[in-house]
């Protein structure tokens, strides 16, 4: 399997790229996310790969880093979800923000992806849950800190689920101890 690529781009037709790796030029499909991160023409590049052999053809998808690879090849593994879907995934939404569409079963924003359907946002949201999303420390791209990762496990042990937990702890205030934060966010699922 070929799981990495480094050398010259010469061609970026999206979504299709032709890297020249010592004198052999590889076409590799990327997704859109992978893409608008690219070098120019005639500059180094380096791709996390994904081989893909089929009957009729050899293909091989190329990414930005290593979780965007990972992802990918979870979604290929889904029924019905195939190379070109998971790259429209991962076109649409990085790998943070369908970790939390993941976490909180948002099947809307998968549905606003071009070929997918409510049918195929609920098997994925399904089939990824306890997947991805399992690191819920991670919330819109941002890291969260210590403080709010121990009051997002503090809720979680208490029984709330993962959603309770992270709309709860959502607005903890900037600087709070552990305890204020639990007191906080227990209030807040009081009045929800």
């Amino acid at each position: 399997m070929i799981g990495r690529i480094s050398g010259i781009l010469l061609e970026k037709t999206p979504p299709q790229l032709l890297v020249d790796c010592n004198g052999v030029g590889y076409e590799v499909d990327v997704p859109m996310s992978t893409y608008y991160n690219l070098p120019h023409t005639g500059e180094k590049v380096v791709l996390f790969t994904h081989q893909a052999i089929r009957e009729d053809a050899h293909l091989l998808f190329g990414f930005g880093t290593a979780s965007e690879r990972a992802l990918f090849r979870q979604l290929i593994k889904i029924t019905g979800v195939g190379a070109r879907t998971a790259l429209a995934i991962l076109s649409g939404m990085t790998v943070a923000d369908l970790s939390q569409a993941v976490t909180l079963q948002e099947s809307g924003r998968l549905v606003k992806i071009p070929g997918i359907g409510k049918k195929t946002a609920e098997r994925l949201l399904l089939e990824l849950k306890g997947k991805i999303g399992a690191d819920i420390g991670v919330v819109g791209g941002a890291p969260r800190d210590d403080t709010q990762s121990d009051v997002l496990n503090a809720l979680l042990a208490l029984g709330y689920s993962d959603k309770e937990a992270l709309l709860a702890t959502k607005n903890l205030p900037a600087g709070s101890t552990v305890s204020d934060g639990i007191k906080f966010a227990l209030k807040a699922l009081s009045k929800a």
